[in-house]
This record gives C-alpha cells, structure tokens and sequence, in this order.
C-alpha cells in the first residue's frame, strides 16, 4: 500500500511541468470531460456574463470549479484547456 502511495506521488510530481519564461504549468494528462452543470441563473447585474464550469489543475490532480459570472464589457471568451508539445495548458478567460 505505501509503495503504491509514493508512485502516484512520483507520478503526480512528474505530470506538471514548468517553463522559466511566464511559469506557464503545463499537465500531461489531458483534463477529464467536463462536469454537466444546468442552466445558468439569470444574470445578476448588468455587463455579467457566464463564465461556464471548467477543471482546474491544483498541482497533482484536478478538481472541479463551478460555473459563476464575471462583470466586465465586451464579449467573454471562456478559458479553456489548450493542448501543445509540452502538455496541457490552461487559457485564461478574457475580455475582448
């Protein structure tokens, strides 16, 4: 039992990377399916947009961030997983 503890610890140390320039975190497993989440609420206040549910790597594993709003102006481009050379990356969501 505690051989099989420390090789998922070694497997959750080697599954982030970091690059020096940005400390960009890069994760070799891709994200689960994302989580279904009912409709969203009506939008509490003016300029609000829904910024949907999405899987948040906390350094070893995944967990779920629910679904809220943001306030801003424009139109909201919801973050997103991205995969490149070095693994999965997130994408923050952003104003345009």
């Amino acid at each position: 039992m505690m051989l099989r503890k420390t090789a998922v610890l070694i497997a959750m140390v080697f599954a982030t990377l970091t690059t020096a320039a940005g400390a960009q975190v890069y994760v070799r497993i891709g994200p689960p399916a994302p989580r279904y989440e009912p409709a969203p609420p009506p939008p509490p206040y003016r300029h609000a947009a829904w910024d949907p549910g999405h899987w948040h790597w906390n350094g070893g594993r995944y967990v779920w961030v629910h679904g809220h709003y943001v306030h801003g102006r424009g139109h909201w481009v919801t973050g997103h997983w991205r995969q490149g050379p070095n693994g999965w990356h997130w994408v923050n969501g952003h104003w345009v």
